[in-house]
């Protein structure tokens, strides 16, 4: 079966999902008046089992594309489908721990998005010393896995402004996947424990990094705009988590802080591949 078809079919299977999550855990009153049937509380056995089937599909285009071929291409696109994998495997694992079913249509509609990216635009090919180095693949693996998980964190850190601007607003969730959610402090607490993780993650990256540069380039860090923005990245989450140690940081606070650090993130490599692959064209 070709690749292409392969992408197809992930993406459709993880649309799916997507919308039958938005429409069994995002019901609302209707216009009548009338409540919506509650929505079911935590995945069903057939729903966890149906998650698999386009994880798996993704799961193996990625392994193909990064260790089945002769020639290493990575970018952003790989980035993206990477964050997005690991994303919504992590989601599946977190459900069996907690009630988060309103991540789901979220989690899975950005997967959607990203699985025929790689076939689309294939990125950088990486000369032979650099594809092969340990250092290489040990910096892209911490990479991916602290853009997933920040991922995640930014995720958790949207619903929790929509939680928070219902109970201003004195807005009930009856009848959708944010009445089955556990309590705000609970996510608060969940939050900053994953970006925590992510922020151990991104400064391990980073100091792989200056390994990884040392070891090819013969110095210890290259000063160009993606480290700009990558340490930049690292130091607003690490104000955060200070924050929150020293100041009890919360709420929207928390939340602000994080979108920056991510869209900060963002552009430190995904927003650079980008404008390389796609704006400038060099392949």
């Amino acid at each position: 079966m070709p690749d292409i078809v392969i992408h197809v079919v992930a993406s459709a299977l993880y649309a799916a999902l997507a919308l039958h999550f938005w429409q069994t855990r995002w019901r609302v009153p209707s216009e009548s008046g009338r409540t919506a049937p509650p929505a079911p509380r935590g995945l069903q056995t057939w729903e966890r089992a149906a998650i698999l089937a386009p994880l798996a599909l993704h799961g193996a285009l990625l392994y193909a594309d990064l260790f089945g071929r002769s020639e290493l291409r990575f970018g952003f696109a790989h980035a993206l489908s990477i964050m997005l994998w690991l994303a919504v495997l992590f989601y599946w694992l977190e459900s069996f721990v907690y009630q988060l079913d309103a991540l789901q249509a979220p989690a899975l509609a950005l997967a959607a998005l990203t699985v025929p990216l790689p076939a689309l635009f294939p990125g950088l090919a990486s000369v032979g010393a650099l594809a092969s180095a340990f250092e290489f693949r040990l910096h892209l693996v911490l990479a991916m896995l602290a853009y997933s998980l920040f991922t995640i964190a930014i995720l958790h850190a949207l619903l929790m402004a929509v939680l928070e601007r219902r109970l201003h607003r004195k807005e009930g969730a009856t009848g959708s996947a944010l009445s089955a959610l556990p309590p705000l402090l609970t996510l608060e607490a969940l939050l900053f424990r994953l970006v925590g993780a992510a922020f151990l993650l991104l400064t391990l990256t980073l100091a792989t990094g200056i390994a990884f540069s040392e070891t090819l380039f013969g110095r210890a860090l290259r000063f160009d705009h993606k480290t700009v923005f990558a340490v930049l990245s690292w130091l607003t989450f690490g104000l955060l988590l200070f924050g929150r140690w020293r100041h009890g940081w919360r709420g929207r606070t928390a939340v602000r802080w994080t979108l920056s650090g991510f869209v900060l993130l963002l552009l430190a490599y995904v927003g650079s591949r980008f404008v390389l692959e796609v704006v400038l064209g060099r392949t």
